[in-house]
């Protein structure tokens, strides 16, 4: 169960070998977290995290679990949710995708796509529901910045965005009074391996510092966070802006 504070004992973690996932599990095994289900494609950067996760205290398994296969996400996370009560699911995988290719080549634009929205829509059902039927618990779903407008450079990966936020939104409102919590985590530029090699935005961020304001959201039982808390500013005035002059900006 969660404690006063709304930390979790256990967690389900979609997107297994996620930095920002992994980030705010080492943080919350630190307080309280003591059950770990990593959840992904079968590989040995999940079999590492599973491990270091481990060497921390928790006592994680792993799942396989592939967001592009929505017809198996009820068989195989139903089967977490067997094992016991789920205090907390973090819905945490993702694809930047490559836009200039995506755009000559809309297979590639349509993976990004079911993997972000698609695959994210199915899996948040399924936990959504799993964690109402328990009376109890914590979907946290990582959005971006970049679903608050739609930018040249990045519209596919931002529109697939857009929907996950809209629909995490949604679903929040659906559940709420049931006892089922969902938290949309709306962080910027992220250091991380996927965005190593672009050009750092503007009030860039860390895995760890996400992971810090997540912590902070599910003690204040937030619905909203973003990362850092000045974007929340910054965006709204992009968000605003006639269309002329935010084409024109080199964003």
């Amino acid at each position: 169960m969660k404690d006063a504070f709304g930390l979790p004992q256990s967690l389900l973690v979609l997107g297994g070998t996620s930095e920002i996932a992994l980030a705010v599990t080492r943080r919350l095994i630190a307080r309280r977290t003591r059950t770990v289900w990593l959840a992904g494609r079968p590989s040995p950067g999940l079999d590492e995290a599973a491990g270091e996760l481990r060497a921390l205290g928790a006592e994680v398994h792993t799942v396989d679990f592939d967001a592009l296969d929505p017809a198996g996400h009820e068989d195989t996370l139903g089967k977490v949710f067997t094992e016991g009560d789920v205090d907390m699911v973090l819905l945490a995988f993702g694809m930047l995708g490559d836009q200039a290719r995506d755009e000559r080549d809309p297979g590639a634009a349509v993976r990004v796509a079911q993997t972000n929205y698609t695959g994210a829509v199915s899996a948040g059902l399924v936990c959504a529901g799993a964690l109402q039927a328990q009376g109890h618990g914590s979907l946290v779903v990582l959005s971006s910045v970049a679903g608050e407008r739609a930018r040249r450079a990045n519209f596919i990966y931002g529109s697939s965005k857009a929907g996950l936020d809209a629909f995490a939104q949604g679903l929040g409102d659906a559940l709420f009074g049931t006892g089922v919590h969902v938290m949309v985590v709306r962080p910027g530029f992220v250091r991380t391996r996927m965005t190593a090699g672009l050009p750092e935005a503007p009030l860039a961020t860390t895995p760890e510092a996400v992971a810090a304001a997540v912590e902070l959201g599910l003690r204040r039982r937030s619905e909203t966070v973003w990362v850092p808390g000045a974007l929340r500013v910054v965006m709204s005035a992009l968000r605003h802006l006639p269309r002329g002059v935010f084409r024109r900006l080199p964003v």
